[in-house]
């Protein structure tokens, strides 16, 4: 699994969202910003802050230029262009988001407008066409109507190095460590449903995201269900369109994401997943539209 993470040097990275809602008519409308020192119309966007990871840098962006609390659903294309400054670039990630609540913005000399628009006619507004490309890919994603992080825990030592039952191997200094740069990513998507496997790894890693945690045996290794179980528990999740937290295992992860088959990867992916990182799950129904690697920075040593 590639991180989300190591632009060349040189390179001045950045994040945003395309920033959505539903009418009442049940059309989507998405979220433009004018900017009085380009006069441009853009997608909400800004610098990484140093050691910020990505996703979180583009929801405090949202935040900061619209007053809108976005939750990341898909991954998007990442633009580059050129900043004008000699050797250096500008990279930026985008996600498009569904808005948990809008606050709204006062004007001022770095956001003059802040408005909704009918994403058909976005295009027609947006100043820059690498915007346009983000928004094209939007345009052509199903509706997504439920989120789901599937984690694998943290380190938790060697297994044969334990001397008690495996179910109550904690987590070692490493895997506190990896939970501590876990935590406040997971927290971006505003879980209500925290989902764990049986052992006291996989309860530990995501003990610390508010919600309680349930413990669903379906997503446990050698789970009497198999990987069919897992996967109708992920669909479960999908199904109650509240977005969700699931901790599970090594052996269960790959092959329940192989199963889902998320129609941004292809059918041979290995979904590789280290301990500490997972998999943001974006579906549309029981549909799994993407699935992209949520890899937090690394810890210290």
């Amino acid at each position: 699994m590639a991180a989300v993470s190591g632009r060349p040097e040189g390179t001045v990275r950045a994040a945003g969202g395309v920033v959505w809602r539903e009418t009442a008519r049940g059309d989507v409308e998405i979220v433009l910003v004018h900017r009085p020192r380009y006069d441009d119309w853009t997608l909400p966007k800004g610098k990484l802050e140093p050691d910020e990871h990505p996703v979180l840098a583009a929801v405090r962006e949202v935040w900061e230029e619209t007053g809108i609390e976005g939750v990341p659903q898909v991954r998007l294309p990442t633009i580059g262009y050129l900043t004008g400054e000699p050797g250096v670039d500008k990279a930026v990630d985008f996600w498009s988001m569904r808005v948990r609540a809008d606050h709204g913005r006062e004007p001022d000399h770095e956001v003059a407008e802040v408005r909704w628009v009918p994403v058909t006619r976005a295009q027609s507004l947006l100043t820059y066409a690498h915007d346009r490309g983000v928004v094209a890919a939007f345009a052509a994603l199903p509706r997504v109507t439920g989120e789901v992080v599937l984690v694998r825990h943290a380190h938790a030592g060697s297994r044969h190095a334990w001397h008690g039952t495996d179910e109550l191997r904690p987590l070692d200094s490493l895997g506190v460590r990896q939970t501590a740069a876990l935590t406040p990513l997971l927290r971006a998507f505003e879980p209500v449903r925290v989902v764990s496997a049986t052992p006291r790894r996989c309860r530990d890693t995501v003990d610390g995201l508010g919600p309680p945690v349930a413990v669903c045996r379906a997503f446990d290794e050698g789970s009497a269900e198999g990987i069919p179980g897992a996967v109708e528990a992920l669909l479960a999740l999908a199904r109650e369109a509240t977005p969700a937290v699931v901790c599970s295992q090594g052996k269960v992860i790959p092959p329940t994401l192989s199963a889902l088959r998320p129609a941004n990867t292809t059918a041979i992916e290995a979904y590789d997943t280290p301990k500490g990182t997972g998999w943001l799950l974006a579906f549309a129904g029981t549909d799994a539209v993407a699935a992209d690697p949520l890899v937090p920075l690394t810890p210290g040593p």
